[in-house]
This record gives structure tokens, sequence and C-alpha cells, in this order.
């Protein structure tokens, strides 16, 4: 099918989707210029991030009117997640294009929210992987618009209790493992990546990524025990306080995932093209992606076109493929206005 041509991207992606060659040439030759990705911007965006993330969290720790230590909790959510979503950059940057990045992101960001970047990388690229995506071996996949109607708030409120996981998997799951071969498999293979597929199994990690792996396995869980022990000592308000707003993060991430796919493939494979066509872009002029699908999130159907693309450039990617391929081609059929017409057609896709 050519790009230029007419296609209805609602019908469903369980029936056949040939690859669009044209549109997948093109994205190809019209980005090579801006496939860089550019150390200004990557690192005074992640640090400015952290930074004013954690000077409002201190703020919602100390300051003793509740409505501005909510408010301040609030600011200090929304700038930590996006700190946070650099994980998904270090999943697809090339190892030596930005050199100390992943070190400083994991002593900074990863490290203290006990998400070091191992938990991402090496399973997110499975999620790309021309077999894999939609099928019961893509970690990141479940067929949410097929199922029951209770299946989404569920998924929601899931996140709540990430916290809580997170602390319990550091403190206590990785310590014992070391001791108990059993533990360590079993949290290794269920415990050790961010994926929403329960019936995904990691692989044990080799070579260089096992000695990475390790480092950041271990300063995650002495970072895990000092939390406890000095709550211990001191009092356990600023631990809650922490983990509420880290609560409040993964929950906006899982409504990000929500809107990130139209989540209707039933396991069978699909080409590049309907891959495509099931992830989702949110483009301007709406100002709220900005917010809930930072870091070039807010693009994920033309990631998924372009995948080692730095996030920086992905707008201006979008541009120049919305300017080549107009109203009823394929590029279009991704595109969609809002967060809640995401929300609410796949609402209606569990209904029925």
């Amino acid at each position: 099918m050519n790009a230029h041509e007419s296609i209805n991207a609602r019908t469903p992606l369980g029936d056949a989707v040939a690859d669009d060659m044209a549109l997948l040439r093109a994205a190809t030759a019209l980005t090579r210029d801006i496939g860089e990705a550019r150390v200004g911007i990557y690192w005074p965006d992640m640090l400015l991030s952290a930074a004013l993330g954690y000077a409002a969290l201190a703020g919602a720790i100390l300051l003793a009117n509740p409505w501005q230590a909510a408010l301040s909790g609030l600011v200090a959510a929304l700038a930590l997640y996006r700190a946070l979503l650099f994980i998904h950059e270090l999943t697809h940057i090339h190892r030596d294009a930005l050199p100390g990045f992943r070190f400083a992101w994991n002593l900074l960001v990863g490290i203290p929210m006990l998400t070091p970047s191992f938990m991402y990388e090496g399973v997110h690229t499975l999620h790309h992987a021309r077999t894999r995506y939609g099928t019961v071996e893509d970690p990141e996949y479940l067929p949410l618009g097929l199922m029951k109607p209770w299946s989404l708030p569920t998924f929601l409120m899931i996140a709540v209790l990430l916290p809580v996981a997170l602390l319990l998997r550091c403190a206590v799951l990785v310590p014992l493992g070391v001791v108990i071969p059993p533990l360590r498999k079993l949290v290794w293979e269920r415990f050790s990546s961010l994926s929403t597929n329960p019936a995904f199994r990691r692989r044990p990690p080799e070579g260089d990524f096992a000695r990475m792996v390790f480092w950041q396995e271990l300063g995650a869980s002495i970072w895990a025990l000092s939390l406890l022990v000095a709550s211990s000592q001191y009092g356990w308000r600023p631990l809650l306080i922490a983990m509420a707003v880290i609560a409040v993060t993964a929950v906006l991430n899982q409504l990000r995932t929500l809107a990130a796919h139209l989540w209707t493939n039933e396991g069978a494979q699909m080409t590049v093209t309907a891959q495509y066509l099931d992830s989702v872009n949110v483009p301007p002029p709406g100002l709220a992606p900005y917010v809930w699908a930072p870091v070039g999130l807010r693009y994920h159907a033309t990631h998924h076109l372009l995948p080692s693309l730095p996030y920086h450039s992905l707008g201006e990617a979008h541009r120049r493929l919305t300017a080549e391929f107009g109203a009823g081609t394929t590029y279009q059929g991704a595109n969609y206005p809002s967060l809640a017409t995401l929300i609410v057609r796949l609402a209606r896709s569990t209904m029925r």
C-alpha cells in the first residue's frame, strides 16, 4: 500500500496490514540529518528535571502548610517523572553517544528511585523486535483493548503499589537472593524488569551487562536499606511522602502507557506498518502531552518507525513526515487529538 493512498487506520489490526514501503523509506531518508543525540540537550534537561524534582520533594517534606506541601509534591512528581523517563532514551541511544550519561542518570535518578537502568535495558528493545511486538514474548504488551472493562482501572491502580514493591525488592528480596539461589532466579526472571506482560520471563544477564547489573543492584539495595534504617531512627514521614510522590509518578506513567498503543493485537506477529498503526502520536497543538508524555513520548508511533532517533528530534521528524504525507495516508493514521480520546476509545473497546 502506498503511503499516499487512503487507509482506514481504525481497521482492526488483526487483519493483514502490508508494510507501507514508501512510508518506511521516507521515514529513514527524511531524518538522516537529525539522528545525533545532542549533549547540550540531554544533560541540561535531565539534570534540571532531577534538581527541580528533588527540591520540590524536599518542599513536600518540610513545608508546614498542607496545601503548599501538596503542591510541592505534585511538582516533584512531574519533574521526577520527566527525569525518570530518560531511562527510555538509555535503551535506544548508542553506547558511545553520551559519555557518562548512563552513569550519571543511574547515580542521580535510577538508584535513588530504585529503578536503575538495567530494569529497562535489554527489555524494552524486545518490544521493538519485528517478530516479538504484540506477541506473548513482548514484555510490554497486553491486549488491553480486548480485555474486560475492569482491567483498565486495575492496570492503573497496580501502579500505586509500585513504590512498596520496589522497596521490598531492593531491600529484602535482592539481598536474600544472594544466599538463596532459587529466590535470586525468581527475582531476576519475574521482578527485574519494567514490563507489563505477566507471562514475560527474563533471561539471565551475560558479559558486560551482567557486571553492570551487579553494581546497579548493589547501589539500589544499599540505598533501599539505608532508607529503612534512617526512617527507623528519625521517623517514617519523609519516606512515606517520597513514596506517595513516586506513586503519583507511577500512576501518571501507567496512564501514559494506556495511551501509547491501541492494544488490540491478539498475539499474532505484525508488520512494521501494523505496529506503527497500533501505536499512537498525540501531536501539537495540544500542550497537555508535554506533561503526561514528556521526553518525546507524545510521538510514540513515530518512535516505533524510528527507534534510534533521539527524543529531541521526534518533533521535527513528525513535521517532515506530515508535510510529506497528507490526510488519509498511513502516517496520519496513528495521530490522535488527546489523551481523553484514547482512553475513551480503549474503554469502549473493552466494553465490546
